[in-house]
């Protein structure tokens, strides 16, 4: 005890004062700084939900809902310990307040292996994390977090609010607690029952001190097929997405932004373009730190009238300081950098580099991938208003806190005066993490005071001034010995550091500088045992922006990773599934994954042609991110056009306990579709300094009719919900490649997915 009373007095003022805070329990999150302000007459009982006196209840949602079940899975959370009627159940947005920061995603995101999961320094640093995350973290729905992030407080606050219904009616009755039952927004005793809406003043009152939560086995709502509790509006074409967004006395804002990285407006016609129908102001915009680049808007009566206009304008720009740059050439640096080997390790262990020279046999490829945008169905798009130093906000955004604070820095406002009101995401993948386009929507409203003006992104607009997921290049090389059992695996790649890039914009001091996990995460991270590995990767820095994109760092090092494997298989005679297995001796969670995929799809039966005649053949892989583990096999033939047609894929998926098992598979569906047009199409390239691809015919998604078959099986789980919105991507790229592999014998190491023609027009 002397010695550590002498280290610790060693570490001087601040280090007491971060001793003595880190020993304060963490804030709580059930009370926010201001109730949240909900229509209807509904009174908070905490800030997760609010009670009307006819029994409606409303839950406040601090998470972003883009199509992925968010406010549904997160009010099944509430609903669950509350015990009300779900066919009374709302969902409303919050405001910004520090109880609902997002605390799991940063945590999931450090740079830890799951086998460290039981290592008290391990638990320590992520219990320490999670505690500052509630002082000084963001609001955000992101790294497939969301329920995650909720599963202990939004229970809590169903359960502290049933609770506080339960005191005030024994109260009211003269009864004990434990004489009273709750069900369907009900009370009952002896004495009769109570509504949830008729105890609402005393409840609203109450301070439970304890608070029980449910054990699994007595759940009714948690793992049921539940509907969303938004298709009906969607389906009517009656829910409000950003673009959907319509003011009295409304304007509307078009953008010219750069046709090139880095150029900037010289000259422009603002006569020409205010003579035209409609236009009522000219505004430049210099661009900022949030990444909106320099450009011109114009405002007027409507979008279209904004966008003829812009036509009129005949702006000349400068030329593009990255005239040179150009995708041959920034593949060409990826590949050199990718056979350096200098880079950060962020896993070595076993001296890998002396077992690889001193294995029997050296397997090594060099995999590659492009850079991908977004591509989300609802452009980019925010409606300002900024009126006496306030402004408000109308947007779908993932982030708020840095929505807020770059709606706040362009008006020059404090982040008090800000309002956002947050819509529907027509799509977000990691795009509206971002706040360039709220940025720059407040500039330009600030051109006409106490006006709300809607600032659209046409799809040209969006494709080419993305944050694009980054191009990689990964050298892998694997030693085995005389039986073909890998003796060390060796894995550097090279690309850019989206979320390190995305941090300088927003300005996340933590994550600014040092490695960005991200880049190389789905590496070193999997639960493949090999007697020695070395992860690394290199951080290359070029003029085109990137960020987060669906998955980050998994979506392109899972086909790296995965393809290799099943190459390995290849090489030593192997069957790809037998030889996974053999690698997953001590990982029984990823066997039983992997196994039950296999499974279902038939794996190892003979697989007959189509109805169209032409062969088919199975690919497997694997892979675990955000806390879950998916395996898929596809099935894939190629015609006689070389044209690869994916028809059937098989996944099965580990998440933990599913909270709304129907919601896991229009997540899993989703990541799979969007994955498949990754694979099969995705590529967005660089000519002197121009990004190529405008349209969604020069980049196109996969259409409906080239949708595969596909079945997504559950493992039953009993631990803590994890990632959903992002783990079923990485392995679809993969799992078609080693299919075609075993149909054609071709092994395909680049993204998109394209088999080299043949003589013969045949396969």
């Amino acid at each position: 005890m002397r010695r550590r009373t002498f280290l610790l007095a060693g570490l001087g003022a601040g280090g007491a004062l971060m001793l003595g805070w880190s020993l304060v329990p963490p804030r709580q999150r059930l009370r926010g700084s201001a109730a949240p302000a909900l229509p209807g007459g509904a009174i908070p009982l905490n800030g997760w939900l609010a009670v009307s006196p006819d029994d409606t209840v409303t839950i406040v949602s601090p998470k972003s809902e883009m199509g992925q079940g968010i406010h549904t899975a997160l009010a099944m959370l509430v609903a669950e310990e509350l015990s009300c009627d779900w066919s009374r159940v709302r969902v409303a947005h919050s405001g910004v307040d520090a109880i609902y920061y997002n605390q799991a995603a940063i945590v999931d995101g450090l740079p830890f292996h799951e086998d460290l999961d039981g290592n008290p320094l391990v638990r320590g640093v992520r219990w320490l994390t999670a505690k500052t995350m509630r002082e000084a973290g963001v609001m955000m729905t992101g790294g497939s977090s969301s329920v995650r992030d909720c599963w202990e407080v939004a229970r809590l606050a169903g359960a502290t609010a049933r609770v506080a219904f339960v005191q005030a009616a024994a109260t009211r009755w003269g009864v004990a607690e434990s004489d009273c039952t709750v069900a369907d927004g009900v009370v009952r005793s002896a004495k009769g029952t109570l509504r949830f809406g008729e105890l609402l003043a005393e409840a609203s009152r109450a301070q439970p001190d304890t608070v029980p939560l449910k054990a699994p086995s007595a759940f009714t709502r948690i793992g049921t097929d539940t509907p969303r509790l938004e298709a009906r509006d969607k389906v009517r074409g009656a829910a409000t997405f950003g673009i959907d967004v319509a003011l009295p006395g409304m304007k509307y804002a078009a953008v010219l932004m750069p046709p090139a990285l880095g150029s900037t407006p010289l000259t422009m016609n603002r006569e020409a373009a205010l003579a035209r129908p409609g236009a009522r102001a000219v505004v430049s915009l210099s661009g900022s730190h949030y990444g909106d680049p320099p450009g011109v808007a114009i405002i007027a009566d409507s979008w279209w009238q904004a966008k003829q206009a812009l036509a009129a304008l005949d702006v000349r720009w400068s030329e593009s300081p990255h005239a040179a740059l150009s995708s041959p050439g920034i593949m060409r640096t990826l590949r050199s950098e990718a056979m350096t080997d200098d880079g950060l390790a962020l896993r070595s262990y076993g001296g890998a580099e002396d077992a690889l020279t001193s294995s029997a046999r050296v397997i090594e490829s060099v995999y590659e991938a492009p850079y991908l945008a977004h591509a989300t169905m609802e452009p980019m798009n925010a409606t300002a208003r900024v009126h006496d130093g306030t402004v408000d906000v109308w947007l779908g955004t993932q982030v708020p806190t840095f929505a807020q604070q770059a709606a706040a820095a362009s008006a020059g406002v404090d982040v008090e005066q800000v309002t956002l009101h947050p819509q529907l995401l027509g799509g977000g993948f990691g795009r509206r993490l971002e706040a360039d386009y709220v940025a720059q929507a407040v500039t330009i409203a600030k051109a006409m005071p106490g006006v709300a003006v809607q600032t659209l992104w046409s799809r040209e607009d969006d494709m080419r001034n993305d944050m694009y997921r980054p191009a990689a290049v990964s050298r892998l090389r694997a030693g085995l010995d005389a039986d073909g059992r890998v003796t060390s695996f060796v894995a550097h790649s090279a690309s850019q550091a989206p979320f390190k890039q995305l941090s300088r914009r927003v300005k996340l001091i933590w994550t600014e500088n040092g490695p960005d996990k991200t880049a190389s995460e789905g590496t070193w991270d999997q639960p493949y045992e090999f007697p020695a590995l070395r992860s690394s990767h290199a951080e290359v820095d070029f003029p085109v922006p990137v960020g987060s994109w669906r998955s980050v760092g998994h979506s392109h090092q899972g086909f790296f990773v995965e393809s290799f494997i099943d190459e390995l298989a290849a090489a030593t005679s192997q069957d790809p599934l037998a030889f996974r297995l053999a690698l997953l001796g001590t990982h029984p969670r990823a066997a039983a994954v992997l196994t039950l995929a296999a499974e279902k799809a038939g794996w190892g039966t003979p697989l007959a042609p189509g109805a169209d005649g032409l062969p088919r053949a199975r690919g497997l892989a694997l892979h675990s991110s955000f806390s879950s583990t998916v395996a898929q096999v596809a099935e894939v033939s190629v015609g006689a056009d070389r044209r690869i047609r994916v028809h059937r894929v098989v996944c099965a998926v580990d998440c933990g306990l599913a909270v709304n098992p129907s919601g896991v598979r229009q997540q899993v569906e989703g990541s799979i579709v969007y994955g498949l047009s990754a694979a099969l199409r995705g590529q967005i390239s660089v000519t002197r300094g121009r990004i190529d691809q405008g349209t969604f015919f020069e980049y196109a998604p996969l259409r409906i009719d080239e949708c595969p078959v596909i079945e997504t099986h559950i493992v039953a789980s009993a631990r803590t919900p994890s990632g959903v919105g992002e783990p079923a991507l990485p392995p679809i790229a993969p799992a078609v490649a080693n299919a075609l592999f075993a149909l054609t014998g071709t092994r395909l190491k680049s993204l998109p997915l394209r088999l080299p023609p043949i003589s013969g027009g045949a396969l």
